[in-house]
């Protein structure tokens, strides 16, 4: 008996060796260490978890660019030949253009293409997709890039200016123009730019993206790009200085924000410091979520400034029924808005604090 009073007693002393099956010095507890070390690569996790999700999503984008271009009505070879090829020649270019497969196998087909024949070939004049898009969607990128840099600085800029005037008069007469301007049509916004500083001022130049000469260099770009970069950033522009406000207002209402004032700190050292620190997740999150408006926003601006951007050779293709450029210039904008925003999930995600710590 006084053999196993000893035995307890040794086993419930601090420090003793852990009885088996108990988790102790000697035997550590695994699921504690694996929710330890989740929790430290938390981040890691949560930006693999938003690549792989990628796949499904190119995957359903795919089916339904196919869907949506296959559901045009017209037949292309017929739009584009009839009366002048014979009618045994367009069966022909029917055939050879896989017209005449089923459904599964044309879709097939088409995604096979965008990774090993460019696209595939448009019927008009036979040369690759993305040959004859590349020019065009460079284009389009680069006013997409202006529009953005647009939005950003005049957004974040307005935003901040209404947040340090919260309910006072420079605080409602921005917010009053903000709603207005949220109401009002790219294409429209872009022909008041045209009206006032091409025609009435003729500051700035109306339609193009470099001169006849072309001998402009980039200055020659920038002069063009101004008008179409201001009119396809509206919209996202003010909803940024919405949000900007939103941020700021709320940074500089914190607890750790009045600390700081009350101690002498110099306001410009907090709007940078803190307030920005704290506002810029979400700013980027936002950029990131604007860049679809953006890049639509553009297609439509390419009209009304004569941009040579992507928007006018899927106009051209549209009417002339050349669907494989059609589906191969929205998968292509679809994957570049894709990945646009997984990267902006990143970014968002390395900049907020709480998931650092």
């Amino acid at each position: 008996m006084s053999t196993t009073l000893l035995t307890n007693e040794t086993a419930a002393r601090p420090g003793s060796p852990a009885q088996p099956g108990e988790p102790g010095e000697g035997q550590p507890d695994r699921w504690a260490a694996f929710r330890r070390a989740t929790r430290r690569h938390r981040l890691a996790l949560r930006i693999s978890g938003r690549v792989l999700l990628l796949v499904p999503v190119l995957f359903v984008i795919s089916i339904l660019v196919f869907v949506l271009g296959k559901a045009s009505p017209g037949d292309p070879i017929k739009a584009s030949l009839h009366g002048v090829l014979p009618p045994d020649a367009v069966a022909d270019l029917q055939e050879a253009y896989g017209l005449n497969d089923g459904v599964v196998i044309q879709y097939l087909t088409w995604v096979s293409s965008l990774f090993t024949d460019g696209g595939g070939r448009s019927i008009i004049n036979g040369s690759r997709v993305f040959d004859t898009l590349g020019t065009a969607f460079g284009n389009t990128l680069v006013l997409t890039a202006a529009a953005v840099v647009v939005s950003v600085v005049f957004g974040v800029l307005i935003g901040t200016i209404a947040a340090l005037n919260h309910n006072r008069f420079v605080d409602r007469a921005i917010m009053l123009l903000v709603q207005i301007g949220s109401n009002l049509s790219v294409y429209w916004f872009g022909l008041l730019l045209i009206w006032l500083f091409a025609l009435e001022w003729k500051v700035l130049p109306a339609t193009g993206m470099r001169d006849a000469s072309g001998s402009g260099g980039a200055g020659d770009l920038i002069h063009h790009l101004i008008l179409p970069a201001f009119s396809a950033a509206l919209i996202s522009m003010l909803i940024l200085a919405r949000f900007a406000r939103a941020g700021v207002i709320e940074s500089m209402e914190s607890d750790y924000i009045r600390t700081l004032r009350s101690q002498g700190m110099p306001r410009r050292r907090i709007l940078l410091k803190h307030v920005g620190r704290n506002v810029a997740p979400i700013i980027v999150t936002t950029t990131g979520l604007e860049i679809g408006t953006l890049l639509s926003g553009a297609v439509f601006v390419e009209f009304v400034f004569s941009w040579p951007g992507v928007g006018t050779d899927l106009m051209n293709a549209i009417s002339a029924h050349d669907y494989p450029v059609i589906q191969g210039g929205v998968m292509l904008v679809t994957v570049v808005f894709v990945l646009v925003n997984l990267v902006t999930d990143v970014v968002g995600d390395l900049l907020d604090p709480r998931l650092r710590s």
